[in-house]
């Protein structure tokens, strides 16, 4: 059957192979070795294999969180007022983080008492929604300022970083400065992985992205745009990435072959998202959009499909992925239990010696997506034939 639609797919397939791509990195979290305890990113120890199998996924989150504000401006288009769409926008920022801190932490720990409670890319984009309800109301000019202010000037901040668990600190890490705190004598973990305020800009700068996609824009206009904007953030990325002075937590250096050095060089940080990094994945999903806009074939008709339901499939594969891990930890020999991440478990690190070679991971990979693709297609083809049901648009 046919599915009437007004979406773009070109978004579609570009969030939707974003999704594809994120499913790697969480299939190698439970499944090579060192498990969540190692980072692949880290000069000492990675592995040009290693480091491009993360670097790849580098390009999921800005995207993810980017077309998120895009689809708030489709979306907003369609409304008879603005106060519907920050009314929306809010409300769906508050269930996100309330799914973040209950479903999803569950997804990742298994731990039925949530003694972990990690503040990811779902936060991230609640709070961003939270905060665009109210900025949406701004000129839109001045929206567009306000999101190169943040994403070109944030790592101004990069120098003032904090330590503790008082009101003030936990305050910087939730904004700009990833950090952990231990309470309850160890029996809760609180990890603010995604600080929201560089999110903040490239959402801002997605909803502005927005205009080139309504309802009569021409399509020529807007490839040019897609081009001029791509190859522009690779430029910048590459010249101030060169220089080597600012937009980025650290610095890039010269290793003891060409293959680090390159590796150095494309070892952006991510955590919060630098200047650097986000020109280093927006660019080219701007291409990627350019390239896609007149495409269609089975294989974009696969990622439309996934790109259509982001939702349902972020949280399916989470737990698909965490299962394959009990599984595979017990072939190994080892007590599924290890992977039920307690607090305790988290700050042992027992795992970070145990896994598989990396050739497991995409093999994993490749058999989630199999199993998910019918799935998300069938709960696509639901929330097609159900447009009135209202709770649908929070899903």
């Amino acid at each position: 059957m046919q599915i009437k639609t007004n979406r773009i797919e070109s978004i579609d397939v570009l969030r939707g192979l974003v999704m594809v791509i994120m499913a790697l990195d969480h299939v190698r979290d439970y499944t090579n070795t060192g498990y969540l305890f190692i980072n692949p990113t880290n000069m000492d120890s990675t592995t040009p294999a290693l480091f491009f199998t993360r670097w790849i996924t580098h390009f999921c989150a800005p995207v993810f969180v980017f077309l998120a504000g895009t689809s708030a401006f489709l979306f907003g288009s369609k409304q008879p007022t603005k106060k519907n769409l920050s009314k929306f926008l809010f409300t769906r920022g508050l269930w996100l983080i309330f799914i973040e801190l209950t479903v999803v932490n569950f997804a990742w720990t298994f731990d039925i008492g949530l003694g972990v409670h990690i503040f990811q890319v779902i936060w991230a984009i609640g709070i961003c929604m939270m905060f665009l309800a109210a900025l949406i109301y701004l000129h839109k000019t001045l929206l567009l300022v306000l999101g190169f202010i943040i994403l070109i000037g944030h790592n101004l901040l990069d120098g003032i970083t904090v330590q503790g668990n008082d009101p003030l600190s936990l305050l910087w890490y939730f904004t700009h400065q990833q950090g952990s705190v231990a309470f309850n004598n160890g029996e809760s973990l609180l990890f603010i992985a995604y600080p929201f305020l560089p999110w903040l800009g490239i959402m801002v700068l997605g909803y502005c992205f927005g205009h080139f996609y309504q309802k009569g824009f021409d399509i020529k206009i807007r490839k040019k745009w897609l081009l001029y904007m791509g190859l522009g953030a690779i430029a910048l990325f590459i010249s101030i990435r060169f220089i080597n002075i600012y937009g980025n937590l650290t610095p890039w250096s010269e290793q003891k072959d060409g293959a680090h050095t390159l590796i150095s060089f494309l070892n952006t940080t991510k955590y919060p998202p630098s200047l650097l990094y986000t020109l280093m994945t927006l660019g080219p999903a701007m291409l990627f959009l350019y390239i896609i806009e007149s495409v269609k074939n089975w294989f974009t008709n696969i990622l439309v499909v996934i790109g259509r339901v982001p939702f349902f499939y972020y949280i399916i594969h989470l737990y698909v992925i965490h299962l394959f891990g009990l599984i595979g930890l017990t072939l190994l020999g080892e007590n599924w239990k290890e992977l039920v991440l307690t607090p305790q478990r988290f700050m042992s690190k027992y795992l970070a010696t145990k896994g598989y070679d990396l050739w497991v991971t995409y093999l994993i990979w490749f058999i989630t997506i199999v199993l998910l693709y019918p799935l998300c297609k069938m709960y696509m083809k639901y929330k097609a034939n159900n447009k009135d049901k209202w709770w649908l648009s929070y899903l």
